[in-house]
C-alpha cells in the first residue's frame, strides 16, 4: 500500500482489530478478514464487503464506484 508523503498508517492490521463487519449488509466475519471479502478504501476509510455483497456489486466495484452509488 502506498501512503501520502508525511502520512502514516496507524490503523493497524485487520488481525489486530479482530472480526470485521460488512459495510453493506452488516454480516460479521468469523475472524480476521476472510480471503473472499473485498477491502475498499473510500475517502480514506477502509470498508470491507462480504463475498455475497461483492458478487452482487462486482461491476460497480470494477468500475471503481464508491459504495454509495451501489
Amino acid at each position: 500500500m502506498t501512503s501520502l508523503p508525511g502520512a502514516t498508517d496507524q490503523g493497524g492490521s485487520v488481525a489486530e482489530r479482530g472480526p470485521v463487519v460488512c459495510a453493506r449488509c452488516g454480516a460479521p466475519s468469523a475472524g480476521a478478514q476472510p480471503a473472499t471479502w473485498t477491502c475498499s478504501v473510500e475517502n480514506g476509510v477502509r470498508q470491507y464487503f462480504c463475498d455475497a455483497c461483492s458478487r452482487e456489486n462486482l461491476r460497480a466495484i470494477e468500475g471503481r464506484l464508491d459504495s454509495a452509488w451501489w
